[in-house]
């Protein structure tokens, strides 16, 4: 039988002899990817939601879940709602020694903000330095080496953020639109004007959107309001494919995020792909209204 690697991983992961490193964790891949960054030899460490084809809003925790959640040392979670399936399994598990750290609690998002919290640049050097924290706590001895590489870490961010600037400069204030709010932390840090934000929680949340906000959308996307259109490629959906092929027609550069890490990529290569695709966006929406004699925004 040939296993999904978040189901291989986790396997793996409960497999380990007692006398392993380190256990961390994580319920969603980009934490554990984190995580092993800052942990390097000092700790093994899985994630749960691993599989890039699978929509994390549908997933349900199996015996092997609980079984690692057990045995890890350090577990990481996203916190306010997005995986409450592991706030059950920690109370349901027998090991009262987690170190548990949430990363809602770390960037103090309260219940009803927008759960999609990996995307926003804070998050990175949060959950970096609360990772080298825990493992100085269950190795003091190795604390040089964690504070070296959680410095690397915090340094291979550089790129991120001098991208997140360059597109505020160039494109705050231009109006796109998102399908759902994934990407909604960092449109906020580069300074856009994400509209129609009614049809992108329903779509969130799982509940049909009401006509007046998928006619506004639709407006939207006639008129050329929207600049670029963001959606979840990990997701699919009536409504989302309409408006995909009503931008299409319209020449509107769409841009495809995800809500887990794409295999053979570590964080910072994932943020930096998707920045580059919405500045090739962007900059493609602002060509077009120039050559046409409109204004960009």
């Amino acid at each position: 039988m040939k296993l999904v690697p978040a189901v291989a991983a986790l396997l793996w992961f409960i497999s380990l002899p007692a006398a392993a490193k380190v256990r961390i964790l994580a319920a969603e891949n980009m934490y554990a990817d984190i995580a092993a960054q800052v942990a390097g030899p000092a700790a093994d460490t899985a994630a749960i939601l691993s599989n890039p084809d699978q929509d994390p809003h549908e997933f349900e925790p199996s015996p092997s879940t609980a079984r690692a959640v057990a045995g890890a040392a350090i577990v990481v979670y996203n916190g306010i709602g997005y995986d409450g399936w592991m706030e059950r399994l920690l109370a349901a598990s027998p090991n009262a020694a987690h170190t548990v750290i949430v990363v809602a609690t770390l960037l103090g998002a309260k219940p009803g903000a927008n759960p999609h919290l990996w995307y926003d640049p804070l998050a990175a050097p949060a959950l970096a330095r609360a990772v080298a924290a825990a493992l100085v706590k269950v190795d003091p001895g190795a604390q040089a080496a964690i504070e070296g590489r959680l410095q690397r870490f915090l340094a291979s961010l550089k790129p991120i953020d001098d991208k997140i600037a360059a597109l505020k400069a160039r494109y705050a204030g231009t109006e796109v639109a998102a399908t759902e709010p994934v990407f909604g932390y960092m449109a906020a840090a580069i300074g856009l004007k994400v509209l129609e934000p009614g049809f992108a929680l329903a779509v969130m949340n799982d509940t049909e959107p009401s006509i007046g906000d998928v006619a506004s959308f639709e407006r939207d996307l006639n008129s050329r309001r929207i600049k670029a259109l963001i959606y979840n490629s990990q997701t699919t959906d009536t409504a989302v494919d309409r408006l995909r092929a009503l931008a299409k027609r319209d020449n509107i550069p769409t841009v495809p995020v995800t809500e887990t890490e794409p295999l053979r990529m570590n964080y910072q290569k994932w943020m930096l792909s998707e920045l580059d695709a919405l500045g090739t966006a962007l900059s493609a929406a602002l060509e077009d209204h120039t050559n046409s004699g409109r204004a960009p925004r």
